[in-house]
């Protein structure tokens, strides 16, 4: 009797894998963002990016642009980067240092705080009318240093959202002296959902990832699934090198590897004090933006620092080249769905969210 319920649990599980269509409908796409990237907390910044008054950057969340500025008081905010007279997109830079924030079709000036300073083509009466005038904030919420926004100012605090995330994550004894200190994207030919499904299993380790396979103990890798997010990782094996890092003699000498829902990863190398967080970003329904960001302490990285970075981008680019050769996979008539083993529970948990969010059986 217990066999068969095992037997059966298992099945249940197998059958519940994401359907390929999910992977090449454009429409799909679209029931995602209003309902996934619309909905859930993005990750869109750093403290470190904004440590003068005044400091300001830019984003986009789910189509939407953003703007996360330092005002004279040193509070961090976070508006639409939209005007509110004619809906032109006010800030065009990334980043910069600003005392106020001027849109360039009518001249009009905002402070960092959002609150109007000047409405030059409004006089008179007509400046009553406009004198409320504002950008439009939008929800935001800082976790150790991590600015996250989300557009849904309904939603579930960024805390309760991640259970007890954020605590492990401060264990972390390096993360407080972190700051971001570079960022590169690159275009993916493959669906979002394919990449964080390879993040998000490590049985492919071995046949794609030799460098990593030979540096961390993969007997002991373990995969953990948590309230929104997962965790996985190893040690690193005995008196293993790496280039002019010697993991003996480093603060961490394991490999701790987060995703939090629904695309965001955080990954931890052993090495030096060390954060990198993946994002992955849909442009359409096959084609994903990847965007790496690092931090360390310092922007001039040691050599020890410089060796972990190339590590972390030699699996990375197999890990690209794996999905988009998928991609055309989930395209073929052969097949419209796969399989889960027993090890891919952190994937069953993000394809049952992924589910649920798009309101399907």
């Amino acid at each position: 009797m217990t066999f068969n319920k095992v037997q059966n649990a298992t099945t249940e599980i197998f059958e519940r894998t994401l359907t390929y269509d999910l992977y090449t409908d454009p429409k799909v796409l679209e029931q995602e963002q209003e309902k996934i990237f619309s909905k859930t907390w993005q990750l869109v910044g750093h403290v470190s990016q904004l440590e003068n008054i005044g400091d300001f950057f830019t984003a986009e969340v789910a189509g939407e642009p953003i703007i996360v500025t330092r005002d004279k008081n040193e509070v961090i905010q976070a508006f639409y980067n939209v005007c509110p007279h004619r809906a032109t997109k006010l800030e065009k830079n990334e980043s910069g240092n600003k005392k106020i924030l001027q849109c360039g079709y009518h001249g009009w000036t905002f402070h960092l705080d959002g609150k109007l300073n000047k409405a030059p083509n409004f006089r008179g009466e007509d400046l009553a009318c406009v004198s409320n005038a504002c950008l439009r904030s939008v929800r935001m919420e800082i976790a150790e240093s991590f600015i996250f926004v989300n557009l849904d100012d309904q939603a579930t605090s960024l805390i309760e959202t991640y259970g007890d995330f954020f605590e492990k994550l401060s264990k972390f004894p390096f993360l407080s002296e972190l700051k971001r200190t570079s960022s590169k994207s690159r275009i993916i030919k493959a669906n979002w959902k394919a990449f964080i499904d390879n993040y998000l299993e490590c049985d492919h380790c071995h046949v794609a990832h030799p460098s990593f396979v030979a540096t961390l103990d993969m007997k002991d890798y373990q995969i953990i699934t948590c309230q929104n997010y997962s965790v996985q990782g190893s040690v690193v094996k005995a008196n293993k090198k790496m280039g002019s890092l010697d993991f003996n003699e480093v603060e961490m000498q394991g490999g701790t590897f987060y995703w939090l829902w629904p695309n965001l990863m955080m990954t931890i190398y052993p090495g030096p004090g060390n954060i990198a967080t993946i994002q992955m970003i849909p442009i359409d329904h096959e084609t994903t933006l990847g965007v790496y960001t690092y931090y360390f302490r310092d922007e001039n990285l040691t050599q020890e620092e410089k060796d972990l970075v190339e590590f972390a981008e030699v699996v990375r680019n197999e890990d690209v080249e794996l999905v988009e050769l998928e991609q055309v996979g989930f395209r073929s008539r052969a097949f419209n769905k796969g399989f889960y083993s027993s090890s891919e529970k952190a994937i069953v948990q993000f394809h049952e969210t992924v589910l649920r969010a798009l309101e399907e059986e």
